[in-house]
């Protein structure tokens, strides 16, 4: 038996897409586990009854994509730091890619980094496994024993896999242990050490740019081979109109295939890449207007099926450099759930689907049991309050990483509870 308290979460607004539920009712928690929704199961007794009552109720966040920097760049951030701010933030699940140090091609780093969380027990962590040894693209990594330590999937993170027949060979083994292969679409030699999306503003700017096709030859190449050994692969990280539209057609002919986007490139483009602001320094770089307008819609028809915050925490000296040589990336934990909430205000989704892009979306691509509210299913709850206005600013930031470039935006919803395995690792304010 759990020894978690039993808990009833009364009258808010439970929304579980997984289930088609969306409506005011009660949820109940003992043991770790969804009891029941609406009455209480014969004979239960809340130790801990929370009010929910104007706030929405939902499956805790699923982030695809979150590096959490540990092992090996604590200088950054930590497991601690960042399983801490994912809880604050709803976040009850997060997959760290093997680009660690050292990488996750072994059993003994995968464990470490689970266990290291277990004990901090802020956050779920799940590992992705190194697709190849030492995320080289030459030697495939020890997939069997990777899946055994409790790695979901497994993926490369951004490094290349020139060689085809490599990848050929990884997704035929990948596939006999029914592991999903998260690919970043992007081809190498295109990409060519850019920056910034290739166009007017790389041009202005003397910036090196990164053709689309980059990322479409890339999705062609990757496709093929998933047909043709019948793996499942996840695109992690689309960034262009053409590739969503790609994604379209390949998804109708072949089902195993899917794809997430980084939830900033839904509102930044090139133009904000601008006067050389480092925080918009990403990779994949931003693109134009007319891109982020074309994912926004592939996200509104379900055609990209997860949304996640990329979380790439940094120190200030990281982006404190000539553009070119500024380390990529968002530190967007903290901004997840306020700008999935911004997607809903400006009419690409409506709130339950918004909620399933981060959490039934991302658990039914890795194929875990999580991301719902069913009896029986871990107790993994968000409670926010959706009419709570705030602006982001240092002292509201809970990473520990600062390159955001939302800074002094303001948004709505504020995390008021967050709920892991039926414990409460996040309360605003004393327990009643």
């Amino acid at each position: 038996m759990n020894d978690t308290p039993s808990i009833t979460l009364r009258g808010g607004r439970l929304i579980d897409p997984a289930n088609h539920i969306d409506e005011v009712a009660d949820l109940h928690i003992a043991d770790g586990k969804v009891q029941a929704v609406g009455a209480a199961p014969e004979g239960f007794r809340a130790e801990i009854l929370l009010d929910a009552s104007g706030r929405v109720v939902c499956p805790g966040l699923i982030d695809l994509s979150a590096r959490v920097r540990e092992p090996g760049l604590e200088h950054k951030a930590t497991i601690a730091s960042e399983t801490a701010a994912a809880a604050r933030a709803g976040i009850t699940t997060l997959c760290c890619p093997p680009d660690t140090d050292p990488v996750i091609d072994t059993p003994a780093v995968a464990t470490l980094i689970r266990r290291r969380a277990q004990h901090l027990g802020h956050a779920r962590l799940i590992p992705l496994g190194a697709l190849t040894q030492g995320l080289r693209g030459e030697q495939l990594s020890e997939m069997a024993a990777l899946k055994a330590a409790g790695c979901a999937a497994l993926s490369n993170a951004m490094a290349p896999i020139r060689n085809t027949l490599v990848l050929r060979r990884a997704l035929e083994y990948a596939t006999t242990f029914e592991l999903p292969v998260m690919l970043h679409p992007e081809d190498a030699d295109l990409h060519d050490h850019g920056c910034i999306a290739e166009g007017r503003v790389s041009t202005r700017l003397g910036l090196p740019g990164v053709p689309e096709a980059a990322e479409t030859v890339a999705i062609a190449r990757d496709a093929a081979l998933a047909e043709h050994s019948g793996a499942r692969i996840h695109f992690r990280g689309l960034s262009s109109g053409t590739g969503a539209r790609m994604l379209g057609r390949l998804r109708f002919d072949n089902p195993r295939i899917s794809a997430d986007t980084a939830i900033h490139h839904l509102f930044l483009t090139e133009m904000d890449v601008d006067g050389f602001n480092a925080l918009c320094h990403v990779q994949p770089p931003l693109r134009t207007g007319s891109d982020r307008d074309a994912l926004r819609d592939a996200v509104g028809r379900g055609v990209i099926s997860a949304l996640c915050s990329d979380h790439q925490p940094h120190e200030p000296d990281a982006k404190n450099a000539p553009f070119q040589e500024t380390a990529p990336g968002i530190s967007g934990l903290d901004t997840l759930l306020p700008l999935l909430l911004k997607l809903v205000d400006e009419g690409v989704l409506d709130l339950p689907d918004a909620i399933a892009r981060v959490t039934s979306g991302p658990a039914d691509i890795l194929r875990l049991p999580l991301g719902r509210l069913n009896p029986g299913a871990p107790a993994d709850v968000c409670v926010f309050d959706p009419g709570a206005h705030w602006i982001l600013g240092a002292d509201t930031l809970a990473s520990r990483g600062h390159n955001t470039p939302f800074m002094g935006w303001e948004f709505r919803g504020r995390v008021t509870h967050t709920l892991l395995d039926g414990r409460i690792v996040h309360s605003e304010g004393p327990l009643p």
